[in-house]
């Protein structure tokens, strides 16, 4: 680590952040992080709970004379996207992030930075151990899971808080303050296929890298290249031109992240011709994405030929359906300027040894609209064969914009910069909108420093943003409502 974070203001939010970061916490996997968060919050003489679930819960009493203020929950959650670009040799299951500080930017050496949600966590954890900030009664909320099925929020009991009003630390642009949220629901198409046997004499590696990829709903509005479109795209081509056979798919990884990399095992007799082949539609294809994704390579190389491909048939007929697969945004919100309302991200392909899985996750503010896109995306699936199926569904987060926080927090925000925060709803999914279900009466508003590229391994928080969020957090915790 570059020991020159350590040394950065807040200090005793690097210091967290650098202790978390040094701690596995892949979603579905946080255990460490579960128990370092107890340890923590037992280390500060502060009631700590684990709930059910694995969700975290730490208390702290008013500072003297706030004890009249509403009771603040502060939210954010433990575990982090677990992403790395191929060439990069890390094991996270077992190493901490390697952060490089950089010209007022925090990023990792080719891997996911966890500032997401890790920056939110660390300013919890500062506060919770500050002893000179005023501040009303805390209720910290870590949660669990929630990049890959928000678990920790949807398990979270009634009564388990007392809070009026709750900070959640997971947006990620310093002048938004952020008062609803998308829905969304996983779709997963799983299969079996005829193989066959291999009737070429060459097999190839064919390879789409090098994109930028990014956050699923906050990203999705950019156009960003998605590898498994774009790995149809050629292997759908090349089908018709050199009647190709595919072996095996391997393309993108988490739900929530745009997908950055996908790689396929084709076989052919003419080397030529299917070199040609590739070198002639792939200008076309950067060309189009040269704006968002600037470092895309489409590469071909000859690798141990494979005995076995696909049936014929069955190739065909994926590659239909996943051409026909929805990807990006299939509706803008007619209601509130520049929202995504809907969208679909082709997160997962994977074929190979006689079975098939592809992964989506659908979001929208909208909960017919989603069902709508939900069989849209499905049904050239079921046509192919596949048994869908959908799971992780979570609702939206109903925007509140006349609430007492709401109209605090941007009071507090024009007079601290002399500009308005811009008071919005975001496509991604959001805590929020699932833990209100169980506290209906509970105002709730989410907010956070710069962060850049979340779910990818160009994912960075500017020091500068953290600094500006952090002041500003600490005058919204001494004005807070009062009871």
């Amino acid at each position: 680590m570059n020991q020159a974070i350590l040394k950065l203001e807040p200090i005793a939010l690097w210091k967290n952040f650098s202790n978390l970061n040094a701690v596995p916490r892949a979603s579905k996997k946080e255990e460490q992080v579960i128990q370092f968060m107890m340890d923590y919050g037992k280390s500060l003489g502060l009631e700590t709970i684990k709930d059910h679930i694995g969700n975290v819960i730490i208390k702290k009493p008013a500072t003297p004379g706030m004890e009249d203020r509403i009771t603040v929950v502060m939210q954010s959650h433990l575990d982090m996207v677990h992403q790395k670009n191929a060439a990069v040799d890390f094991d996270f299951a077992t190493e901490g992030i390697k952060m490089v500080y950089d010209n007022d930017w925090i990023s990792a050496e080719g891997t996911t930075l966890g500032a997401d949600n890790g920056i939110g966590v660390a300013t919890i954890m500062a506060l919770l151990e500050a002893t000179e900030i005023p501040h009303p009664a805390i209720e910290a909320l870590f949660t669990i899971d929630e990049e890959t099925g928000m678990t920790g929020a949807l398990e979270l009991k009634g009564g388990m808080l007392t809070g009026g009003i709750m900070l959640n630390l997971d947006t990620e642009d310093d002048n938004e303050l952020t008062i609803g949220c998308a829905g969304g629901v996983d779709i997963t198409s799983t299969g079996n296929y005829s193989q066959a046997d291999n009737k070429h004499t060459k097999s190839f590696k064919l390879s789409v890298t090098g994109l930028s990829g990014g956050h699923s709903g906050m990203d999705i509005h950019k156009g960003l290249g998605n590898a498994n479109k774009i790995m149809n795209r050629i292997l759908f081509a090349l089908a018709a031109r050199c009647d190709i056979s595919v072996s095996e798919i391997d393309g993108g990884g988490l739900r929530n992240a745009i997908p950055r990399e996908s790689f396929a095992i084709i076989s052919h007799n003419d080397v030529e011709l299917l070199e040609e082949a590739v070198k002639e539609m792939s200008p076309a294809i950067i060309t189009e994405h040269n704006t968002t994704d600037p470092d895309l390579t489409i590469s071909l190389e000859e690798v141990e030929l494979r005995k076995t491909c696909l049936d014929g048939t069955f190739q065909t007929n994926l590659l239909r359906s996943i051409y026909a697969c929805q990807n990006g945004i299939f509706r803008m919100s007619p209601d509130v300027e520049g929202l995504v309302q809907t969208s679909n991200n082709l997160a997962r392909v994977l074929v190979k040894d006689g079975k098939y899985q592809i992964l989506c996750l659908t979001r929208s503010s909208v909960e017919s609209e989603k069902d709508e896109l939900v069989k849209t995306i499905t049904s050239p699936f079921h046509m192919l064969g596949a048994e869908v199926s959908t799971s992780g569904t979570y609702p939206g987060w109903t925007p509140k914009p006349s609430s007492d926080i709401v109209k605090l927090m941007s009071e507090l925000y024009k007079n601290r910069f002399n500009e308005e925060p811009h008071v919005n709803a975001c496509h991604a999914g959001l805590e929020c909108g699932i833990l209100g279900q169980n506290y209906p009466e509970m105002d709730m508003i989410s907010f956070g420093p710069n962060i850049r590229g979340a779910h990818s391994p160009d994912e960075k928080v500017q020091v500068s943003s953290v600094q500006k969020f952090w002041g500003y957090l600490l005058e919204v915790l001494e004005n807070f409502p009062k009871k």
